[in-house]
């Protein structure tokens, strides 16, 4: 049973979160949690609590739905980093003018999935 949770409106750059991003897709949840807990990038703090929520969405569907349970067989399947909107900001120069300066947003979305068992493996 696959969740998904999503952080919108991000103070991160999509750039810099997606280098984080591809840190993680495909790799054991819990393993990912683990990677983005000493990334030294910025970004890895809102992809980490995304994660987690993912995983804690995953735990509450299936309690609701009275299944087993079991963090370790959790996957992230999908992970991918959306623009969000830009802040327009001006900041003075010389000379009386003035540049733009662009704050932009980003939305992170994570879905975990339990991992697909191969068949007639032994």
């Amino acid at each position: 049973m696959e969740a998904k949770a999503q952080a919108r409106f991000v103070r991160v750059t999509p750039q810099k979160a997606r280098r984080v991003v591809d840190l993680i897709r495909g790799k054991q949840a819990v393993e990912a949690v683990a990677v983005l807990k000493f990334a030294p990038q910025a970004a890895s703090e809102p992809v980490r609590k995304v994660v987690e929520s993912a995983v804690a969405n995953a735990r509450v569907k299936a309690d609701r739905a009275s299944e087993r349970f079991d963090e370790t067989e959790y996957v992230v399947s999908e992970v991918y980093v959306d623009e969000g909107p830009t802040l327009k900001r001006f900041r003075p120069r010389a000379q009386g003018r003035a540049s733009q300066i662009l704050k932009r947003t980003s939305h992170i979305t994570v879905v975990v999935a339990p991992r697909e068992q191969k068949e007639g493996a032994r």
